[in-house]
């Protein structure tokens, strides 16, 4: 999509004055680049030691290594999945090429190329995924611990491919920091795998070609970093990148400035970025998982550098991960909340690894689980490349842990209850979002979504896309998008763009007792806010161990207003609606399961599912997918005289 003069007048009104001036700044040196791009300075000796310690391949376990060579062998032949889309053209890829869309972005100086423009480049995110150059961290993971030479040559090839065709400030890939951050990391890991690969030195510090590449990305990141309301993840991804290559490719007149600068943003941008509980604070759970895994890449350059870390910077990661084994459920699968894009910040590992559980188990062995942490299950190949490089952290008489399970995190607003059939329910009483654009929040104040045994049953719908689609992007953001309620067919917060909301509503948590349902208590939590103007929505949720019932009370102070309310199902779950019941069936394990769904009989009910005109009973598992699922929606008024009820009872 273009942006239109009005989006740059409603963005440019969501900054202040030094964000203003900084930006400016970055168009003057974008103007003195074009006709004035500087060469890369001679490196008389260039040596890579940041290595992995002896005996750290062999301790990769045996399932987890089988997984990834699986996957190196689909590499290698050619096939790959990102965002829904099927590529078959790996072993000889065009950079510039989406698959999706079949255009190929245009040639020319990288800040002239309209990115957002679909039509004129294709979808951004499709040409971008692919020069991240995970897949070729993949590759260089299998040929460390197979050591066949098929695996590095295939990166090799691949390398000097990309290097040839997107040289310094030419083209798509030169366009975005989180981009040349996350490319920046992935080199220094693949350098790193190929350790023992004879062409190693040859493909890296002895290679002009790649000391350039190394050298601009670096530069490139010291010159842009992102800014003011844009200095969310990205900004993380690009500090972490920008560290990390300082730290292994230290071989440069600026590597020790460059790797200071880089190392002071980022502790900054990590407590800046993260609340005091653990939570991200964009509230967008898929965003906490690639801070954490970049934070944590980040340590592990620095104590295989020996450059020491700020003990601050260790604890925004403590926290963040023991935030993370609170909030996940029976599954280990967290709340989806907000924007999700399916990124990483290090890919090392095999189709069929499970994230949540990857991060725990890093966690563990870097910080040590607590005894109320869920139990981890499977394996993975990162844990052991991470925490080979990680210094175990050392306790700290003056920093606390959870001695139980936290379920309320009062600074996100984030609620979780518990019941009996391992009954999950995140309740959201949160701010809208990060920074004053507040890019990765959708208009979900209030909502609530509910799991059995990990099966969303009230689901959450998701993201499906970012560029080029903005009807859906819209509604997966939507108010009517989530378990909620909406006023007069509009949305609780105000978009002014694809990542930007102009007017936000404020919600603020009145009561909660997160009391274990599972003691055959009752578990209560209740918010409010202020998205509708001249109106109050408030909200109060109910969790009863005995009945195994949840409750939800909706009310509306203020005048008279049309209401829909929203309940959307996940994908797996069969609903019969007859009048204001539904009853709700799933297998799970090859188990029936079922539940009864008491829906509010003041309004009228209907069930929708993948409708497209306007969108309405959609479910996206993953960035670029989308499936049709349940949506019931209740239509009516409200007059503030009497709140809506709506009871979910599981079956034993």
């Amino acid at each position: 999509m273009t942006m239109s003069v009005g989006w740059y007048l409603r963005r440019l009104s969501r900054m202040g004055p030094r964000e203003v001036g900084g930006r400016a700044g970055d168009a003057v040196r974008r103007r003195r680049w074009r006709s004035a791009r500087p060469d890369c300075p001679s490196v008389p000796v260039a040596r890579f030691t940041a290595v992995l310690p002896t005996g750290t391949i062999a301790a990769i376990p045996p399932d987890a290594a089988k997984r990834l060579i699986a996957e190196a062998d689909r590499l290698m032949y050619g096939h790959v999945e990102y965002f829904g889309v099927v590529r078959d053209d790996l072993t000889d890829p065009d950079w510039w090429y989406d698959p999706k869309t079949g255009r190929r972005a245009p040639w020319g100086y990288a800040f002239d190329v309209p990115y957002r423009n679909e039509d004129a480049v294709g979808d951004i995110k499709q040409i971008w995924e692919l020069s991240r150059h995970q897949y070729l961290t993949v590759l260089a993971a299998a040929y460390a611990i197979t050591g066949n030479e098929r695996y590095a040559e295939r990166v090799a090839e691949h390398l000097r491919s990309w290097w040839a065709a997107n040289p310094p400030l030419r083209g798509v890939h030169w366009i975005s920091g989180i981009e040349l951050g996350i490319r920046l990391l992935s080199w220094v890991w693949i350098r790193r795998l190929l350790d023992g690969w004879p062409g190693a030195a040859g493909l890296f510090e002895d290679n002009t070609v790649a000391l350039n590449q190394i050298w601009h990305h670096q530069r490139w990141l010291a010159a842009f970093p992102s800014r003011g309301s844009s200095a969310n993840n990205h900004i993380i991804a690009e500090a972490a990148g920008q560290f990390a290559g300082a730290c292994a490719f230290d071989w440069f007149p600026s590597s020790t400035r460059w790797r200071a600068d880089a190392l002071r943003s980022l502790e900054r941008q990590l407590r800046g970025n993260t609340f005091a509980s653990g939570l991200n604070r964009e509230l967008a759970t898929e965003y906490h998982g690639l801070v954490l895994e970049l934070g944590l890449a980040a340590v592990a350059e620095a104590d295989a550098a020996d450059v020491p870390v700020p003990a601050s910077i260790r604890l925004v990661l403590l926290r963040m991960t023991d935030a993370l084994a609170a909030i996940v459920d029976s599954r280990l699968r967290p709340p989806r909340q907000g924007d999700a894009d399916d990124g990483h910040g290090l890919v090392v590992d095999g189709t069929g690894t499970e994230r949540w559980a990857s991060l725990l188990a890093t966690g563990d062995a870097v910080f040590g689980r607590l005894a109320w942490w869920p139990t981890v299950t499977g394996t993975d190949v990162r844990t052991p490349l991470l925490a080979a490089l990680i210094r175990p952290y050392a306790k700290d008489g003056t920093v606390t842990r959870p001695s139980s399970r936290p379920a309320h995190f009062a600074d996100a607003g984030l609620t979780i209850l518990r019941g009996p059939g391992e009954i999950w329910a995140r309740c959201d009483g949160g701010p809208h979002g990060f920074l004053s654009i507040a890019a990765h929040a959708h208009a979900d104040a209030l909502s609530v979504e509910v799991r059995h045994d990990g099966v969303d049953v009230l689901a959450d719908p998701g993201t499906y896309c970012y560029h080029g689609q903005p009807g859906w992007r819209q509604y997966f953001r939507s108010t009517l998008g989530h378990n909620t309620l909406q006023l007069d067919g509009s949305d609780q917060s105000v978009s002014g763009g694809p990542f930007l909301w102009t007017r936000q509503a404020r919600s603020r948590v009145l009561a909660v007792d997160t009391s274990d349902a599972s003691d055959g208590g009752t578990a209560r939590w209740s918010a409010e806010h202020d998205g509708y103007q001249r109106s109050v929505h408030r909200r109060r949720v109910e969790l009863t161990a005995a009945s195994q019932e949840l409750r939800v009370v909706d009310e509306v102070r203020g005048p008279r207003r049309a209401v829909q309310l929203a309940f959307h199902l996940g994908p797996a779950i069969t609903a019969d609606l007859a009048d204001n019941r539904a009853r709700l069936t799933w297998t799970r394990d090859g188990e029936d399961r079922s539940a009864v769904l008491d829906l509010p009989g003041q309004l009228s009910w209907r069930a929708h599912r993948g409708e497209t005109a306007p969108p309405l009973g959609w479910y996206s598992a993953g960035f670029g997918r989308k499936e049709p699922s349940t949506t019931l929606i209740g239509t009516g008024f409200t007059d503030g005289a009497e709140g809506f009820t709506t009871v979910l009872r599981f079956r034993g």
